[in-house]
């Protein structure tokens, strides 16, 4: 080969390492303002990446001058396992029902507002917001003289400021924590960015069923927001069954073929390997087919909201727990079970767990968050107050092993015929 077609294939190659790059910075994070790293690299691309994900996801990709937002829709609007979070370590917190409520309020207030406004005004429109009868007849209030309500809003103010919506001017949210209004911080409002953040297939306004709006429940109004148009045709079909399967693929840990039902079973069953094929190329992401499910697993760990294995107390707490459901089998174990296998372990990792974990009564907090780690990568499901292993938990079972040095016995992770 000559040196010209040399170049071209290496121009080939690393335009396409490019693209992979910035669509695996979208995927982690769908919304990127000018300051984020990959945001250049997302720009450069963005024709190639918007025609793809069309294509393949049904995923509309907006490029602006100061940000881009990928408009992810879930294939599961009911799932609960990924809330949203903000801050890091023992300071990161997480949305609840509330929280997001008062998310919800804030956006719509903010969309009324003026290009500046401060936490204490925010807070006093939560205030009257809460007030309609709606909301109270649903337990919803608020007030910035509850300190804990306060708490609240500064956890929505704080995703607000990692999304771009708010940007500080002055004040800081711990004085207004603190001293309330006499601690008030000023926001720019950076109404593009808050134009962006609603992905729905039709606006709120639109949502209605018979004229009857006010009647439709929760459930209703999600399915609605979401519904689109599919046409009543084999390629209409089909193509509505590749996009919602590949969101899955893109957004679940796990696929298990019982989830699926019988049309998406067959399509997936069949096109595996070509939709796999066109994912791995252009995320790097690799499948993995088990007789239970399929997974898309990442090399490079970065695309995942939990990682396990990972470091810390409540990581290496929620991988012995995984070891022990998948030794128990199918039927599982009730909290009250897995609260004393805690209790058990404090004293065993006492020397490696922080001191916090090893307390009196901490055994009850530190059983959820594990069941909730297990629960949001689908390596369990919980009915009740018993949780059940799923297939893919079954790659974390312990095994004894002996060396072949005849060593004293040691554990070891094996790997099981499941994802």
């Amino acid at each position: 080969m000559n040196a010209q077609g040399d170049l071209t294939d290496t121009l080939t190659r690393q335009r396409l390492e490019e693209q992979r790059r910035a669509l695996r910075a979208l995927l982690a994070r769908p919304l990127l303002r000018a300051e984020d790293a990959a945001f250049p690299l997302v720009r450069r691309h963005a024709a190639t990446l918007r025609d793809w994900l069309a294509r393949e996801a049904g995923w509309h990709l907006q490029s602006e001058r100061d940000f881009v937002r990928l408009h992810k829709r879930s294939p599961d609007h009911l799932d609960a396992t990924r809330p949203a979070r903000v801050g890091r370590g023992t300071q990161r917190k997480t949305f609840n029902r509330r929280r997001y409520a008062l998310f919800c309020l804030l956006l719509a207030d903010l969309e009324r507002g003026e290009a500046q406004i401060t936490l204490g005004r925010l807070g006093e429109g939560l205030g009257l917001a809460v007030s309609d009868p709606a909301l109270a007849e649903r337990g919803l209030d608020f007030s910035l003289d509850n300190q804990e309500a306060r708490r609240d809003l500064v956890v929505v103010v704080r995703l607000l400021l990692e999304l771009g919506v708010l940007a500080r001017v002055a004040g800081d949210e711990e004085a207004f924590l603190r001293r309330g209004l006499e601690g008030d911080v000023l926001y720019d409002v950076h109404r593009r960015v808050l134009s962006a953040l609603l992905v729905t297939a039709r606006g709120p306004s639109l949502v209605a069923l018979g004229g009857a709006d006010a009647d439709l429940d929760i459930d209703a109004r999600l399915n609605a927001l979401a519904e689109t148009f599919v046409p009543d045709t084999p390629e209409g079909r089909n193509r509505e069954l590749r996009h919602r399967l590949a969101r899955r693929l893109l957004d679940d840990p796990v696929v298990y073929w019982s989830d699926l039902d019988e049309e998406e079973a067959a399509y997936l069953v069949n096109q595996r390997g070509a939709m796999s094929r066109r994912i791995q190329q252009a995320t790097g992401l690799v499948p993995e087919v088990r007789a239970e499910g399929m997974a898309l697993v990442d090399p490079d760990d970065e695309l995942t909201d939990e990682k396990m294995p990972a470091e810390g107390t409540e990581a290496h707490l929620a991988l012995l727990m995984a070891g022990q459901l998948a030794d128990i089998g199918p039927e599982g174990a009730t909290f009250e079970q897995m609260e004393s296998w805690i209790q058990a372990w404090q004293s065993q990792y006492r020397r490696y767990w922080k001191k916090a974990a090893c307390e009196p009564g901490a055994a009850h907090g530190l059983c959820r968050q594990a069941v909730a780690r297990l629960v949001a990568l689908r390596l369990a499901e919980r009915h009740g107050e018993r949780i059940h292993p799923l297939p893919a938990l079954g790659r974390f079972r312990v095994q004894e092993v002996t060396l072949p040095d005849d060593a004293p016995r040691q554990t070891d992770l094996a790997n099981s015929e499941t994802p």
